[in-house]
Formats: C-alpha cells, structure tokens, sequence
C-alpha cells in the first residue's frame, strides 16, 4: 500500500448558500489523499499500474466548478468520481477549503474533511 497526495489545488469557484458568493465567487484550496497499492506501479514504471494523479487533479477541477450550496457535496462528488472511475483506489480524503468564507469575521478559511474507503463503494 501506498499514499499519493495532490496538495493545494486552488481554484475560483461558485459555491455558497448566499446569491453573493455563487454570482461572485470565491478561491478555493483542495488537497486529496488516496491509498492504493503502488507495488506494480514501483516495479514496472507503468503509468497504467498506478493512479494518476492528471486525473485526480481533473476530477477536483471539473467536480468544484459545478456550483453548490455546500462544500460537503463538492466533497462527496470528488470522492464518489474518484472511487468509481479508479479501481486502484482503496481509501481517500479530501479537505475543500473556501479562501477568506463571509462569516462576519477574520477567518483565513473554513474547511471540511470527509474520508471513505472502497468498501463503501461495493
């Protein structure tokens, strides 16, 4: 087993529950860490034997510029893609983060987590 991290993806995106932030927009920051078993990959210096991480960075792209209310469903939507497209894939985290959130407040960014495993993928 091993881990690829695709770290501090950031992007313009419109998501939020207020019209402002999805007419407006915001950056954002996606980091993602996927478990997979890297063996074959290490031996043959194969492309095919690992997960490519173009493709990680083009599922997080393509998933965050689909505005939504929630940053929990972006979340989700990286991870359902990620599972069911790559079969290497056993387990994964992604933390979005919405750069400087309108919350009333000095706050560099709020930031959800959300985990899963291929077993809840079967």
């Amino acid at each position: 087993m091993g881990t690829i991290k695709v770290e501090n993806i950031r992007l313009f995106a419109h998501h939020g529950c207020l019209k402002e932030e999805t007419k407006i927009g915001s950056e954002y920051r996606v980091d993602l860490e996927v478990d997979a078993n890297l063996r074959n990959s290490a031996t043959s210096d194969l492309l095919r034997d690992t997960v490519d991480y173009v493709f990680l960075n083009r599922v997080i792209r393509e998933e965050m510029f689909k505005p939504s209310h929630l940053l929990e469903s972006v979340a989700k939507r990286i991870l359902d893609r990620i599972f069911y497209e790559d079969k290497l894939i056993e387990n994964a985290t992604v933390w979005v983060s919405k750069i400087n959130p309108p919350i009333g407040g000095d706050v560099e960014k709020v930031t959800i987590k959300m985990t899963e495993s291929r077993k809840n993928y079967q």
